[in-house]
């Protein structure tokens, strides 16, 4: 009753379909073709099957790019898309190393000294990081220590420097000569730094983000002014 209901209803409705009758037996043709991306030839390629020598001649360039990028401080997000850690280690080895006294095999080498500028580094890093992110700063904690770890670079060369200066002699022209490069390499450090991580503040915070990155650095700078070779 209901179906006969339903057949005349439907009927009423679609007058015209009222003496169409469909076949079972209607062919389907034609081709279903489903669009396909263009493949590149990169999705294949895997680090995992490349030589050794090849992935260390990469990381080798992506640490001088980030190197360059220091040296002509731009606002860039190259160190903080493909950061990494190598090149602050090296640079904090490398300072640490300089900065201490005496010969190698001496029991005054100042053997904590390593220790201590290992620590303020990484500690001073890390605590800006922290103070970076709880300010409502947008950048990761390792893109943020990647940055603080390369902008190190220009004061690594300060040390280097008067360390060549300190071979001639610890007098006042050594001192003055010693105190223009310490500064200028310590400014160069704190605009490079800021440079990278200005974009990533709320623009009402930059002030109490740049303040602990102008200490960390002046805390460095301070280290290699008044280091005297034992």
């Amino acid at each position: 009753m209901a179906a006969a209901e339903g057949s005349g209803a439907g009927g009423s409705l679609f007058p015209g379909l009222a003496d169409v009758s469909i076949s079972q037996d209607i062919p389907v043709e034609g081709e279903i073709t489903v669009p396909v991306g263009s493949h590149s030839p990169d999705e294949d390629y895997s680090t995992l099957d490349e030589p050794v020598k090849d992935t260390i001649m990469r990381d080798l360039k992506a640490v001088g790019k980030k190197f360059v990028h220091v040296m002509y401080p731009r606002k860039s997000s190259a160190l903080l898309r493909d950061w990494d850690l190598w090149g602050p280690l090296v640079l904090c080895v490398s300072l640490a190393l300089m900065l201490q006294g005496g010969s190698a095999d001496s029991k005054d080498d100042g053997g904590p000294q390593f220790a201590e500028v290992f620590v303020i580094i990484w500690f001073g890093a890390v605590v800006i990081t922290l103070n970076s992110k709880l300010l409502g700063g947008t950048i990761s904690f390792f893109q943020s220590l990647c940055v603080l770890g390369y902008c190190v670079m220009p004061l690594t060369v300060a040390m280097l420097v008067c360390r060549l200066v300190l071979l001639a002699g610890a007098g006042t022209v050594s001192f003055i000569i010693r105190l223009i490069v310490v500064g200028a390499m310590f400014a160069w450090s704190t605009l490079a730094s800021t440079a990278f991580l200005a974009d990533s503040q709320p623009p009402n915070r930059k002030a109490l983000v740049v303040y602990p990155i102008f200490l960390f650095y002046f805390v460095i700078s301070w280290m290699i002014l008044t280091f005297t070779p034992q």
